[in-house]
Parts: C-alpha cells; sequence; structure tokens
C-alpha cells in the first residue's frame, strides 16, 4: 500500500474513527490536502438532502484542493459534482450492507431498551418488514427470550419464517392483534399500519427504522443514522475495513 495516501474528509465520529484505524493497519492517512492523495474518503452516507456535504460545506471545494485522479469514497455518492471521478460508493457494497444491517439492528434494540419497563425476554414484539434489518433484529430478540412475530408481504417469506420457529403475519392483515405487542419495530419503507390501527397500542414502544418515516403517531421514535450515534466506533471499524478489502482487491 505504499503508493496509498489516504485524506479523511468526513466529519463524523465513525469517520474519525475510520481514520485512526486505518491508521493504525499501516495504511497511511494525512489530514491536510496534497498533490500525492490517492483516496478521499467521505462520510458515510456523503451529502446531506440538500447536496452539501453531511459536516457542511460543497464537495467541489474539497474535490478543488485534490488531484483529478483521487479516488473518492463514502456512501450515496449521486452527486453531479463527482462525475468523471473513480467511486467507492460502500452503500452498494454487499457486505457493508449487511454488516451495516447488524449495527443497525443492534442499536435499535439500545433504543427501544430504554423505553421499555420490562425486559426482552418473554416480550410479544413485532417486526414489520423481512430485509436486511429485520432479519437481524428477528436473529438478536430470539436469542434474547423474545417472542418474535415478523410481518412479510410476501408468502414465501412466511413459510420460510415459519419453519425458522418465528411467527409470521401477513403485512395486509398485520392489523388485528396489535394491542398484545409491547415493541414494534418498523423496517419497511411503505406504511403498513393506520393511525387507527397504531392507536389499539398504547402501551407499545415503537421504532421506525425506514429511510423517510412511515408509521404514524406522536410517540413513535424514528430512529435514523443509528450506528453512527450509538456505535461509532463499530461504524468506523466497518468504513476503514471496507477500504481496506478495496485496497487489497485493487493489489491483486
Amino acid at each position: 500500500m505504499e503508493s496509498v495516501l489516504v485524506y479523511p474528509g468526513g466529519s463524523t465520529p465513525a469517520s474519525h474513527y475510520a481514520a485512526e484505524i486505518l491508521k493504525a493497519s499501516g495504511v497511511p492517512v494525512i489530514d491536510h490536502p496534497s498533490p500525492e492523495i490517492t483516496h478521499l474518503l467521505l462520510d458515510v452516507p456523503s451529502f446531506a438532502p440538500d447536496g452539501t456535504l453531511r459536516g457542511g460545506g460543497e464537495v467541489q471545494q474539497l474535490l478543488a484542493m485534490l488531484p483529478p485522479t483521487v479516488m473518492v469514497a463514502g456512501g450515496n455518492l449521486h452527486h453531479p459534482a463527482l462525475t468523471g471521478y473513480r467511486l467507492l460508493d460502500m452503500l452498494t457494497d454487499p457486505q457493508y450492507v449487511a454488516a451495516n444491517a447488524a449495527i443497525t439492528a443492534d442499536c435499535a434494540l439500545r433504543v427501544a431498551a430504554k423505553k421499555m419497563p420490562i425486559v426482552y425476554a418473554d416480550c410479544p414484539i413485532l417486526i414489520i418488514g423481512w430485509g436486511r434489518i429485520g432479519k437481524c433484529l428477528g436473529q438478536m430478540l430470539k436469542a434474547l427470550g423474545a417472542k418474535v412475530t415478523i410481518g412479510a408481504r410476501k408468502a414465501s417469506d412466511r413459510a420460510m419464517l415459519t419453519a425458522l420457529g418465528y411467527e409470521a403475519v401477513d403485512t395486509a392483515a398485520i392489523g388485528k392483534g396489535l394491542p398484545r405487542f409491547r415493541v414494534i419495530f418498523n423496517t419497511a419503507p411503505e406504511a403498513i399500519l393506520s393511525e387507527e390501527e397504531m392507536a389499539q397500542c398504547a402501551k407499545a414502544v415503537k421504532i421506525d427504522l425506514a429511510s423517510k418515516l412511515v408509521l404514524p403517531g406522536d410517540d413513535v421514535i424514528w430512529a435514523k443514522g443509528l450506528p453512527g450515534v450509538y456505535a461509532p466506533e463499530s461504524s468506523g471499524e466497518l468504513i476503514a475495513g471496507t477500504l481496506r478489502k478495496h485496497l487489497k482487491e485493487d493489489e491483486a
């Protein structure tokens, strides 16, 4: 990795951890722009909704201080200023996305636990959605002894859930029996439950893990960006590990 020189352009605690972990593993990292920089490491995700960098400022100003051959590493790198640059979008890396889902699920359990007056063991919990985060949540909650019900749209998914020992329910009929749940985790991108249905479970802790808030109700906790908030070092390790994997692949 002698030809590699990384400039850390991120602003989050996870990015700071990633830079330190890279340094400790022998990857050269310098904290000032230089013509020798080969990789620009941004936050993951890298941009705010208005197109500015997550820590503020324009990516164009950052790129102007670096060579045009620099590779930009980050997440959701769909920005017009990056056209023509070599990109490493970690949010398209299957290993990164899977590991980040597991970190997100772990953090979601911490968020819910702070609001729960009971322990997870024997607690009736509903998970809406059987994607990456839903799978990780189900496994973790099962290990804690919770009584897990998972809402899934596909009949094939529900059949597999039953085979794995979960209680499965069709998302089209998920509104039935809601009052029995003490925690509801939503991972589905679209609204499944109505405001009237959510009102049936006033005692439940409600955590929405979707990228946009879809669970209705004033008492819903929209838990965005959990890994960076609750586990920045783990997030940093994942970012650093993904970049190192890419560097090794380039060497091969």
